[in-house]
């Protein structure tokens, strides 16, 4: 898209987001795991042109996903071109909580300043771990899922995408959910996303833990109603020293909600931890009890989650997430 003219310096983003419908954007996915892939997939399906960033030296990338319909798609995709990264308008950040800070280090210096970064993770923390960056940065977290099986990517159900800004004064990027909604639906946009991304934390620091206790699907989570009614009245203590006004009741119908729709599914964690990849706990529970920490609240169940999790960890033998630019982001 060709530069406006006659514009203020620090405005492109404005002008940009008022000529968003119809626009085509010129995007990268940083980081083609399962999630990477459905967006680079429905992105194109959209008509944006779009390459994925990827650790190893690869000049391109193959998609091929299977849609909830059963719907095949499959396609090739540039990657690793710096040429479209000097370009890239929307920067989409799909890699593990752990990965993220590091990588997009690496790589922002290579954006152009008017570039939108969005970064789509599990858990809370990583905004915290980036320095003032001169790219206007979004959070965004979904329940769409999906796993990589045989190399191909199963989307197992749709879901919704919440997007919105890190800094208080980016309301005016609202349509870039608009432009996201209508390749991947539901996307919502919201002014202030942290009370999205605490629900969000609340239901990941319920079911990813307790289903590596109980080495079980997230539906078979179900029987164990006291461990859960516990967890949620500790993490609500958490969200209201927030200032976010947290029921526990609602927040356990929450957590039991998702358990009953995806009962069939093993939470992400217990895959990484099965796969010996490292979790993202810090970025869960581990966020969750460096918040109660500093308010001194003790949430004892949820702590003992926590260390469950350390534990198997390291019976894995201590998996390494690295950032660099040889291997890959697995």
């Amino acid at each position: 898209m060709p530069e406006p003219e006659n514009i203020r310096p620090g405005s492109e983003n404005r002008y940009f987001c008022r000529r968003l419908s119809g626009v085509i954007m010129k995007i990268t996915v940083l980081g083609c795991g399962a999630l990477g892939q459905l967006w680079l997939s429905a992105l194109h399906r959209q008509g944006h042109e779009v390459q994925g960033w990827l650790r190893n030296a690869h000049s391109g990338t193959h998609v091929h996903i299977t849609a909830p319909d059963g719907e095949m798609h499959r396609h090739w995709f540039p990657a690793n071109r710096q040429a479209l990264l000097a370009d890239c308008e929307l920067l989409l950040v799909t890699l593990k909580a752990a990965q993220i800070s590091s990588a997009v280090l690496q790589i922002q210096p290579l954006l152009p300043s008017r570039c939108i970064i969005v970064l789509m993770h599990n858990g809370m923390g990583v905004v915290d771990e980036l320095p003032p960056l001169p790219q206007t940065v979004l959070r965004a977290i979904t329940t769409h899922s999906a796993w990589r099986q045989q190399g191909r990517v199963i989307h197992v159900a749709h879901g919704v995408t919440h997007i919105g800004p890190v800094a208080s004064n980016e309301n005016h990027l609202s349509p870039l959910a608009d432009l996201l909604h209508e390749a991947l639906p539901e996307v919502a946009w919201h002014n202030d996303i942290l009370p999205a991304c605490w629900n969000k934390l609340a239901i990941n620091c319920v079911i990813n833990p307790l289903s590596i206790k109980y080495d079980c699907t997230n539906g078979e989570l179900l029987q164990y109603g006291g461990e859960i009614t516990t967890l949620c009245e500790e993490i609500a203590a958490v969200m209201n020293r927030e200032g976010l006004h947290a029921d526990a009741r609602q927040l356990e119908q929450n957590v039991t909600h998702v358990m009953q729709n995806s009962a069939a599914n093993y939470s992400s964690m217990l895959q990484d931890i099965r796969t010996g990849r490292t979790t993202e706990t810090d970025y869960i529970t581990g966020y969750l009890l460096r918040k109660a920490a500093g308010y001194g609240l003790a949430a004892p169940a949820n702590r003992e989650l926590y260390q469950r999790v350390k534990i198997k960890e390291s019976a894995n033998g201590h998996p390494k997430i690295s950032a660099g630019l040889s291997g890959a982001w697995q």
